[in-house]
């Protein structure tokens, strides 16, 4: 037998291989790989699953590349070691294919909807995201979340509009992972939804330790003590607690323990950290960058970019459109797209390009 005839033995087998191990291996309610559920139908690859695929176009995306400049909690850390949206979703990623693995469920859903949570970040994190929202009901009376905002990335924005064409439980699990929205269909996505808080408050501990924001001994006494005294002991405990909760109630739950003393912590940070007196202080300054360039585009929405003329940043493609013609929902819709797909340090050359004499800028 030729090479090339082994090569399509092996991808005509694939398939039903695949299905016999997911049938031998994985729990009753795990989420099988096959059939393929796309909004538009597509012949599948001979030597990876549909979920396999979805990982590979969510990775090789514009928008998962921009993460890397994109903030987690510290805007423009000055030290090499602060987490930034890639690694947040790197670590949610892992740790959810951990539970995954130990729960018998599909590993290969939960790693495509743990990379893909939040391609619909806007820069500055959270604070921008706050800011975004505020500047569009102020304006347009509409919303921005961040979740609802990345299954419009996969679905819409990647490929210059034509979009990535995931799978129907990879795009519930994306958008759904926030605890603003509904519970995800599956069991996977709920692992995801979980751990994503999981990883951020014990992860954001660490940075602001480091930020010199918090001590150690600062830490509530209480979940630490259910939790343990450093970032990876409360991981692992959290995991634990987790699966073994999960396991017995054949659903995605916490234990009576553990999951309030994540919920302690999660509080703890909001209060000390993400609506602390330091953060704030540079909220005030990333609204004024935001809205600037939020109330300049939609006065000039000729200078937003349009399909063919850039491909920088994920926007629907649309006609170049003078502010008398634009309507409300669409200029709405490609500012808040633009925006929202900028990087921090972009945001901040377009502020500066627009407010700082060139001549002070050079």
């Amino acid at each position: 037998m030729s090479t090339a005839e082994q090569l399509e033995t092996v991808a005509g087998e694939f398939a039903a291989r695949v299905r016999e191990q997911e049938e031998q291996l994985l729990a009753r309610a795990a989420a099988r790989s096959y059939p393929a559920r796309r909004l538009r139908a597509e012949q599948d690859c001979g030597l990876r699953t549909p979920f396999q695929r979805d990982r590979d176009r969510i990775v090789h995306s514009k928008a998962f590349r921009r993460l890397t400049h994109k903030t987690q909690v510290f805007v423009a850390p000055q030290g090499d070691h602060y987490r930034t949206r890639l690694t947040h979703t790197l670590e949610v990623t892992t740790i959810s294919r951990t539970v995954a693995r130990a729960l018998r469920l599909n590993e290969d859903l939960v790693e495509a909807i743990g990379l893909g949570h939040d391609l619909g970040h806007p820069p500055f994190g959270h604070i921008g995201e706050e800011v975004l929202d505020s500047c569009l009901k102020e304006r347009f009376g509409l919303d921005f979340r961040h979740y609802e905002h990345s299954l419009r990335v996969v679905d819409r924005l990647e490929r210059d509009g034509v979009g990535l064409n995931l799978t129907e439980q990879v795009r519930d699990g994306i958008a759904r992972h926030s605890s603003r929205a509904p519970e995800p269909q599956t069991l996977e996505g709920r692992i995801v939804r979980v751990i994503d808080r999981v990883a951020y408050i014990n992860h954001d501990i660490d940075d602001a330790i480091r930020a010199g924001l918090l001590r150690e001994e600062d830490l509530p006494a209480e979940p630490i003590a259910v939790l343990g005294a450093t970032g990876s002991a409360r991981i692992d405990a959290l995991v634990h607690d987790m699966v073994e909760h999960s396991a017995r109630a054949g659903e995605i739950v916490q234990g009576p323990q553990a999951g309030p003393a994540m919920a302690a912590l999660r509080d703890f940070m909001f209060e000390r950290v993400y609506l602390g007196p330091a953060v704030r202080a540079e909220h005030r300054r990333i609204a004024r960058v935001v809205r600037r360039l939020f109330e300049h585009y939609v006065e000039n929405p000729a200078e937003l970019p349009g399909g063919q003329t850039d491909r920088t940043l994920g926007v629907a493609p649309a006609e170049a459109v003078d502010a008398g013609e634009a309507d409300g929902a669409e200029l709405a819709q490609r500012v808040k797209d633009y925006l929202a797909g900028m990087t921090d340090r972009y945001c901040i050359r377009l502020y500066t390009e627009l407010d700082v004499p060139q001549a002070f800028a050079r």
